[in-house]
This record gives C-alpha cells, sequence and structure tokens, in this order.
C-alpha cells in the first residue's frame, strides 16, 4: 500500500476524504433543493380524473405540504453520497494513474471516458443500496400519502411483518390474506430499485463524464502542472465556482434526457400505496403501459422542476464537494509540508 513520506497510509487519506467531501455535498444538496423535488414527484405522479379538485391550501399548509419526507433524506443523503464516492474515486484511482512520469503515460481519451463512465455506476450501485429505501419513504410522503407523514409512510411499511387480512388494511372485499414478513418488508422498501438503478446510471453517466472532460479541459488550459506543481495549492486545484458551474450544465442536460426514467421510478415507488391500492400494478412494463396511456407527453412530466432542481443542485452538490476536496486536501498538503 502507497505511504506518506510520514509513514500515514495515502489511500486511508483519500478514502476520508472521499467520505466527508461526498457526504457534505450529498447533505447540502439535498435540503437546499427539497421543495423542487418535491413539485416534481407531485407533478409526476398517477393522475385520477375522476378525482375532484383539490382545495386551495393555505401558505402554512403549502409549506409544511413542500417538506413532506425529509427526515427521510435527513437519514439516508450523506451516507449514500459518501458512499457514492468512496466507489468513484476509489476506481478512479485505481484505473487512471495519479501523476504520470512522461507523457507517454498518460491515458487515451477513451480510457478516461470508459474509467469515468465506470467508475460512476459501480458509484451509483453503492449508493442506491443506501438510497432507495429512503427515497421510497420520501416519495411517498411527498405524494401526500398517509397525510404527507414520513413515519407514518415508514409504518406502514414496517407493519408487513404482520400478518393481517387484506381487508382490514385497505377495506377490499377480500379478505385473503396480503404477503407479510420480513421479506416483504425488505421487498417494499427496495420498491422500484431496478428503475432505480437505471435511471441513476445512464443520467450519472452523462454527468460525471461531461463534468470530469470539461474540469480537464479547464485544468489543461488554466491550471500548473508537472514536476514544480505543489499539492494542494490554489494554483493547481479547480475553482470551487468553476466546477459548480460545470456541474450545474452537465446536471440540467443528464436531468433532462433521463426524464422519463424518472417518471417510471416515480411511478414504482408510489404504485403499492398509490389510488390502487394493494391491487397496484408494480412491474416496469406495466407501468410503462399506464403511463403512455395517459399520453407520452406524460414520460416527460415534471421535467421543468428536474432540470431546474438538478441544474442547481449539480452546481450545489458538485461545487460543495469540490470545496470539501479542496480544502481537506489543502489542509493535508500542509500537514505534509510541517
Amino acid at each position: 500500500m502507497a505511504q506518506q513520506p510520514d509513514g500515514q497510509e495515502l489511500v486511508s487519506s483519500l478514502w476520508t476524504r472521499s467520505l466527508l467531501s461526498g457526504a457534505v455535498a450529498g447533505l447540502t444538496v439535498d435540503c437546499s433543493l427539497y421543495p423542487l423535488d418535491t413539485i416534481k414527484t407531485r407533478l409526476q405522479k398517477a393522475r385520477d380524473p375522476n378525482a375532484p379538485q383539490a382545495p386551495r391550501l393555505s401558505l402554512r399548509q403549502t409549506v409544511r405540504g413542500i417538506y413532506a419526507g425529509l427526515p427521510s433524506v435527513l437519514f439516508g443523503s450523506a451516507p449514500s453520497a459518501a458512499s457514492f464516492f468512496i466507489v468513484y474515486d476509489g476506481v478512479k484511482r485505481a484505473l487512471l494513474p495519479q501523476q504520470p512520469s512522461s507523457p507517454s503515460d498518460l491515458p487515451s481519451r477513451s480510457h478516461i471516458i470508459l474509467t469515468h463512465s465506470v467508475a460512476s455506476s459501480l458509484g451509483e450501485i453503492a449508493a442506491c443500496a443506501v438510497r432507495v429505501p429512503t427515497e421510497v419513504v420520501k416519495q411517498r410522503a411527498q405524494a401526500g400519502l398517509f397525510g404527507g407523514s414520513t413515519l407514518l409512510a415508514l409504518k406502514d411499511i414496517l407493519a408487513l411483518r404482520h400478518a393481517q387480512p387484506a381487508s382490514a388494511e385497505l377495506g377490499a372485499a377480500s379478505s385473503a390474506p396480503v404477503k407479510r414478513g420480513y421479506g416483504q418488508v425488505f421487498r417494499e422498501l427496495y420498491r422500484g430499485a431496478g428503475i432505480t438503478i437505471a435511471r441513476e446510471i445512464p443520467f450519472t453517466v452523462l454527468q460525471f463524464t461531461m463534468w470530469e472532460s470539461m474540469k480537464e479541459a479547464y485544468s489543461k488550459r488554466y491550471l500548473r502542472q508537472g514536476p514544480g506543481a505543489v499539492p494542494g495549492s490554489a494554483e493547481t486545484q479547480i475553482p470551487v465556482s468553476t466546477s459548480a458551474f460545470f456541474g450545474s450544465i452537465a446536471g440540467a442536460i443528464s436531468a433532462g434526457l433521463t426524464t422519463p426514467l424518472d417518471v417510471i421510478k416515480t411511478r414504482v415507488m408510489l404504485a403499492r400505496r398509490g389510488d390502487g391500492g394493494a391491487d397496484a400494478p408494480v412491474r416496469v412494463r406495466e407501468i410503462v403501459r399506464g403511463i403512455a396511456a395517459e399520453g407520452y407527453g406524460a414520460f416527460w412530466r415534471g421535467i421543468q422542476p428536474r432540470v431546474a432542481w438538478i441544474g442547481i443542485g449539480g452546481a450545489v452538490f458538485l461545487g460543495s464537494y469540490q470545496w470539501a476536496w479542496n480544502t481537506l486536501e489543502g489542509r493535508k498538503a500542509r500537514q505534509d509540508s510541517e
């Protein structure tokens, strides 16, 4: 394992940096832009044409409702983002040379793009292990199910571990027992995991490939490189504002292109406790057919708040990550020089 001059393990230091930077970035963006996420979820929810028009809410009710499900995000945001960047940065370090000794050791453009794609894909799979359960609870609260209560949404899922007739829970005509047990709780918490990963991988590959490419182009043109460069100094670090700007562009483009997958993901996560009750379709194919029946414009529902949310969020998320990374790298450089 690579060692620093003082004997400290270099890899452990970088893992800690990835963990802390990712946690700061995830918590910052999810808390600051949560209302846009709620609006997007409510636009993407399946609509009942026969339902009466909802009464106009007071300002207090609107503000309270717009933050429905926030406790779930606070619980899962930091570990989810930290998991992503630990894997993402780890794969990049493993596949890309950190300090090429000569121009011939520089990786090719295709190798760099492939590395970023693999790293971001594996990072998202790791993050989804944490994110999906919190996302299920959050979106059901955001959509107004269970009165918008995060706690009641979670209790409803946990209640599946107890045997109970279907009629007692849903008022259905049939008294046949619903499938229950801890296995069902697990399946419900990971409802939509497959479609979430299917959405996140192309989104993240697009976003991070564009972000890294723009940073690389900026670094070659404006930053000092080579033997005389001092790691952790301002002349070798991407500025936070620049990284945030690149992250905003990459995020907005990626968000717009992957909106149909996001609509499908939202419907899958809401299906079990949606208007159709326990019998609501939960297969992705059936969900897609249901959306198509509303018109193909339904696949792009919520694109405006999604693009705005992730466009701004890309700046906040990747800007926060760059700030935390630069700060920790600069602190480590100062310690090494002492």
